[in-house]
């Protein structure tokens, strides 16, 4: 047999292209056009028709991980039909195509592997980057996400098995913002894995070696990154899950010379900022009276608490009276300038100068601090117990509570613990979806401080206006046009974020703030349009059958 004519036949490789496959939604005219006639059953649906099908499929699987390798599995066969499915069903969804299914998803990848996605780039590849990036099928690219693998969530370094959150965070910046699904690159950078299973694993996909050592890690991150540019000037670069002793020195390595962002770092502050500034209007405690505990000091810490820095500043504060709102808590306790230990240098900003005891657990710096907010970034599961959560509600009325690490058994505690130990009291937000709480006849819903309410946003701004860099101040515009979105009526009742089933809308929102701030900042490339939403909406992608056109002969 000649495989040859196969792939080369003109109705099979149609239908096997994930880009121009219609399924059943082909039409007459177009099944006789591209040789279609026999291979598909006769009845034409819509796309419609398809997707209530696709749902009631997904329903029929029995765990979250067979509803995610569905799901991609859909994709690889159809992208319109999936993502048409995925837009009109985010709020069930997201949680199977992201945190947390995608974190079971990425410890299982090499057995779950059916195939490939994204691009690849190892240290053999050193010298080749920018000749491996033509090998890329689509002409232009817009955003890519990147990421090494070695803190993937808070399950640790998993290597290229990190894959899926690439993958999974640009299908949300599709879903959430309206990028071209087709305009949209996920990469890892394999430099290795330190995770002895994955070594001894036969169906680990990666390089089965340690972790290169720094000058050579660096050295291959600024190939790719030069090679990316070369290739695509104006494209959009995020970082995301990249380990602290590495995500730090990146960001500040690139983030002026090229169009980057850290989503760890600059979106977790961002989209907690913007939480945090609708809690300080339900608790009406006058913001230079907050007093604030973070539990962790990662990538993630630090960024919400520089975002959260910004606003003490605008109110008249000092950096060094701004600091002093801080107290953070790591492993070894309250982190001071006279612990004794060799401090990480992006903890040192933070780190307290009045102490002379040493505090060891977060129980002690509660009772010493009487926080108005308890943030935990930590990664450690239910470390908020019940007599720390009762101790900040015994010196507040309504404290803050933020449980923010992911996935949901790495939170710090759940929105249930928290409301019964607060007795109700908490205004709760988290980094993984927790249910509503009946508790006293009251129905109580939790704030969910996730990160797609400002990456999709602010992607889409900075992409739009060809921003030559991505500025603090767009990142605290985006987190201000998410906390706008919430009115003052709904504040009273402790929403601090509004619901996700907008979210395309909020996205747009936020992406306007960004352009006008990128103007005003001189960091946007085009000439000022007549309407910044116009400009924005004419970009945003709608998952829906176009007619396919024979290509030209010549």
């Amino acid at each position: 047999m000649n495989t040859n004519n196969i792939l080369c036949s003109k109705g099979s490789s149609i239908l096997r292209s994930s880009y121009t496959n219609k399924g059943t939604a082909f039409s007459p005219e177009e099944r006789q056009k591209f040789g279609l006639r026999g291979l598909l059953p006769p009845r034409q649906e819509t796309i419609q028709d398809q997707a209530e099908r696709a749902l009631s499929q997904f329903h029929s699987f029995q765990t979250t991980l067979e509803q995610y390798v569905f799901l991609n599995c859909l994709r690889d066969r159809n992208e319109t039909l999936f993502f048409y499915l995925l837009v009109n069903n985010l709020e069930l969804m997201m949680p199977i195509v992201y945190t947390p299914t995608v974190g079971e998803a990425c410890q299982k990848f090499g057995n779950e592997f059916r195939f490939a996605q994204g691009m690849y780039f190892s240290t053999q590849d050193r010298g080749q980057i920018r000749d491996i990036l033509d090998n890329w099928p689509n002409p232009e690219v817009d955003i890519i996400v990147i990421s090494d693998g070695s803190r993937i969530l808070g399950l640790g370094d998993l290597g290229t098995n990190g894959m899926g959150i690439p993958v999974g965070k640009l299908q949300l910046y599709v879903a959430g913002a309206g990028f071209n699904p087709a305009r949209t690159l996920p990469v890892i950078i394999d430099a290795g894995v330190n995770t002895k299973k994955y070594l001894e694993d036969k169906f680990y996909l990666g390089e089965k070696h340690s972790r290169v050592p720094d000058q050579e890690y660096y050295a291959i991150i600024e190939e790719f990154m030069v090679a990316v540019y070369n290739k695509w000037p104006k494209v959009l670069v995020q970082f995301e899950d990249i380990s602290n002793d590495h995500c730090f020195n990146l960001l500040d390595i690139y983030r002026n010379r090229f169009l980057c962002f850290n989503d760890d770092i600059q979106g977790t502050g961002s989209v907690i900022l913007s939480g945090f500034i609708n809690a300080v209007r339900a608790v009406q405690i006058p913001l230079r009276d907050h007093r604030l505990v973070f539990f962790g000091a990662g990538s993630a810490g630090i960024g919400v608490a520089d975002c959260i820095m910004s606003l003490f500043l605008e109110q008249g504060l000092t950096e060094e009276e701004a600091r002093k709102r801080f107290w953070f808590v790591d492993s070894k306790g309250l982190i001071t300038t006279n612990r004794g230990d060799e401090l990480a240098e992006h903890k040192k900003a933070y780190a307290r100068t009045d102490y002379t005891t040493q505090l060891k657990t977060l129980l002690e710096v509660v009772r010493d601090v009487k926080p108005t907010a308890l943030i935990g970034l930590s990664g450690i599961g239910r470390s908020f117990t019940q007599d720390i959560i009762e101790e900040v509600s015994s010196h507040v009325e309504k404290p803050i509570i933020f449980s923010l690490s992911n996935p949901t058994s790495n939170a710090e505690c759940t929105a249930e613990q928290a409301y019964t130990w607060s007795k109700g009291r908490c205004i709760f937000a988290s980094g993984s979806p927790f249910a509503p709480v009946e508790l006293n006849g009251v129905r109580l819903v939790p704030g969910q401080g996730n990160n797609m309410y400002i990456f999709p946003g602010l992607g889409l701004g900075a992409v739009v206006c060809h921003a030559t860099k991505v500025t603090d101040s767009m990142i605290i515009a985006a987190s201000k046009a998410l906390a706008s979105c919430v009115d003052d009526a709904e504040v009273i009742t402790n929403k601090i974020y509004p619901g996700l089933s907008g979210i395309r809308d909020i996205s747009i929102r936020i992406a306007v703030a960004v352009i006008e701030k990128a103007f005003e900042e001189g960091v946007a490339t085009i000439a000022r349009p007549e309407s910044i939403e116009q400009l924005v909406r004419q970009y945003v992608y709608y998952p829906n059958y176009e007619s396919l056109q024979l290509p030209q002969q010549h």
